[in-house]
């Protein structure tokens, strides 16, 4: 880590050709992947130069659902559960005869970094309490997500097409969340 200015970048050093700068969610984290020789005097010109750019990239950050989430209090993630929880089972019970599929015991957990979770062997389903913060076909989209894990455990081809089969727009609902 160093500082360039006020701002804190996390720099990493590695065998590549190019400088990459990164602006990571939740908190708008500046990351700079640089070459191993290239001189610091070059990555601070460079982050300087960026300094706007930077600064657009956390401000969007912070006013998306994820940089909200990341500065939520408890009582806000008991709401988004209250929502969520309401929410999932009449999706599942619309769902399960469509897929032929049967969920077992669904859970609902504040989570940073997936929006769900299958096990495919006891049918347990996890749901991130977050995606109240997103609009309803984002939640639709996660629980169809897993209920496919249910019939095609991985990511592959089939698992793509299964989703392309029951839900044609998926792509469309997945890019919301990123």
């Amino acid at each position: 880590m160093v500082f360039i200015d006020d701002l804190e970048i996390w720099l990493t050093r590695k065998s590549i050709k190019n400088m990459h700068l990164r602006v990571k969610p939740p908190d708008g984290r500046i990351e700079v992947s640089a070459p191993r020789r290239l001189p610091l005097a070059t990555i601070r010109a460079f982050v300087r130069e960026k300094r706007a750019w930077i600064e657009r990239q956390q401000r969007a950050i912070a006013a998306s659902p994820r940089g909200e989430a990341a500065a939520a209090s408890p009582e806000e993630v008991a709401q988004w559960k209250a929502v969520v929880s309401a929410c999932v089972p009449p999706l599942i019970e619309v769902w399960e005869p469509i897929m032929g599929v049967k969920a077992g015991k669904i859970a609902y957990r504040n989570m940073t970094s997936r929006w769900g979770s299958c096990q495919p062997a006891t049918g347990r389903i996890c749901i991130n309490v977050r995606l109240a913060l997103y609009p309803p076909e984002c939640l639709e989209y996660v629980v169809v997500h897993e209920l496919c894990h249910l019939l095609e455990r991985g990511h592959g081809p089939r698992f793509q097409a299964l989703m392309t089969h029951f839900m044609p727009d998926w792509k469309e609902r997945r890019a919301k969340l990123r």
